[in-house]
């Protein structure tokens, strides 16, 4: 099997528990370091699939690896390559696609939960999951839904929480994060975080954050499972 190839943009926003996943499959993929200056590679017939993580800057932001990470998106979907996209992956994949990323009628912090949209596509998506559950969020944008893609998930605060487009899912939430990547994101944000309806305290964030990672890989382990069906 090809590699995935795995963009990181930012040395705290790394694969975290998909690399667990993957490896637990004996499947191979490498990452490419954005924030260390790593190139984007232009090809994608060496790879099986590409995965976007987060980042604390963006898409709109000029700066030339978001415009070679678009064009790379636009030449998988030419090809109909599987990709994923967490937040700010998310957001690269629907500006790929046409869609916009704009600012958030307020920004999200902590563990909220989301809800699935009604409709064959997300059913299939969350066999087996609640139509209802917790995951983490950390952006303050958020994505259009492009033209052609199906709207599965969403919540009160962020109405267009993930999409299915062919062999692509964008989500606007984490559901990568490990127990220790929460603990660093809560240390590195402590003092910017304005606890409010939709951002919690650094000291919320980490209650219970074992059982609650544990919880979310549960979630993880069926949307990546589902993923990789488009293999």
């Amino acid at each position: 099997m090809k590699p995935i190839r795995i963009f990181r943009h930012a040395a705290s926003e790394g694969p975290g528990y998909l690399a667990q996943f993957l490896d637990a499959r004996q499947l191979p993929f490498h990452v490419i370091e954005i924030d260390r200056g790593d190139a984007v590679p232009a090809r994608v017939d060496d790879v099986s699939a590409l995965v976007f993580m987060g980042g604390d800057m963006s898409v709109n932001d000029a700066l030339p690896w978001i415009a070679d990470e678009l064009a790379l998106i636009r030449r998988a979907a030419q090809m109909r390559l599987p990709v994923l996209g967490h937040c700010l992956g998310g957001q690269l994949i629907s500006k790929a696609l046409g869609g916009r990323v704009t600012r958030n009628p307020v920004p999200e912090f902590g563990w909220f939960d989301v809800e699935r949209v009604a409709g064959p596509v997300a059913e299939a998506w969350f066999a087996n999951l609640p139509a209802r559950f917790e995951v983490y969020h950390w952006h303050g944008e958020t994505f259009s839904i492009p033209e052609g893609a199906t709207h599965i998930l969403r919540n009160a605060a962020c109405a267009h929480q993930a999409f299915v487009y062919d062999r692509m899912l964008a989500m606007q939430c984490h559901i990568e994060v490990t127990a220790a990547m929460v603990r660093e994101w809560a240390m590195l944000g402590a003092q910017s975080l304005q606890p409010g309806p939709t951002i919690q305290s650094a000291a919320t964030m980490l209650e219970d954050v074992a059982g609650r990672s544990a919880r979310l890989h549960h979630i993880a382990d069926a949307l990546y499972t589902r993923w990789l069906e488009a293999f």
